[in-house]
């Protein structure tokens, strides 16, 4: 959610194409990243070239949203681009994942991007931590991969991070971005 109240997601092909969320079918929508605003219900695709959208979120700021596309070939990317409103502008690669899975990713408050990791090799799964230019600053080991996380508490310095059978947190020496 951004600081106007829109509230910004993604709707990748997972769940539907396996049998592990349900029933495996046919996706009836395309893959986008949309945007809702909450007042005229509105409903807007914001990016629909994105190879399997997944994990997003903004820059402390605002001024930067990041989404992973996790069908890119032969790796996993994570895409930034400008924003202006509810404009996106300067498409450009922040980071190829190379042979990791980039997934669920949130900034903190120096606009560092956590990000959930893992690619089913002990020596990838947990979370990988990049500075704003891309630049890999430190890694959180876990046991098995992560798919998701967020930073919470009253300090916003408790990571808690989903992963394949478990929910870990950790306090860390970092505040998640402000959200609204």
């Amino acid at each position: 959610m951004k600081s106007d109240g829109t509230i910004w997601f993604t709707d990748p092909p997972f769940g539907i194409s396996g049998f592990y969320e349900g029933h495996k079918a046919t996706s009836e929508l395309p893959q986008n990243v949309y945007c809702l605003e909450p007042e005229s219900r509105k409903l807007s695709v914001v990016l629909g070239d994105v190879k399997g959208p997944n994990g997003l979120c903004f820059s402390p700021d605002e001024k930067t949203l990041y989404v992973v596309e996790s069908r890119a070939t032969p790796n996993r990317l994570i895409l930034a681009w400008d924003v202006e409103g509810n404009t996106l502008k300067n498409k450009r690669v922040y980071l190829d994942c190379g042979n990791g899975t980039a997934d669920g990713i949130a900034c903190d408050a120096d606009g560092n991007l956590w990000c959930g990791w893992g690619s089913g090799n002990e020596e990838l799964d947990g979370v990988r931590i990049f500075n704003p230019q891309g630049k890999h600053i430190g890694t959180i080991k876990l046991p098995e991969r992560c798919a998701n996380l967020c930073f919470g508490g009253e300090q916003r310095n408790r990571l808690f991070m989903a992963s394949s059978t478990s929910i870990y947190s950790l306090y860390v020496n970092a505040q998640g971005a402000k959200l609204i």
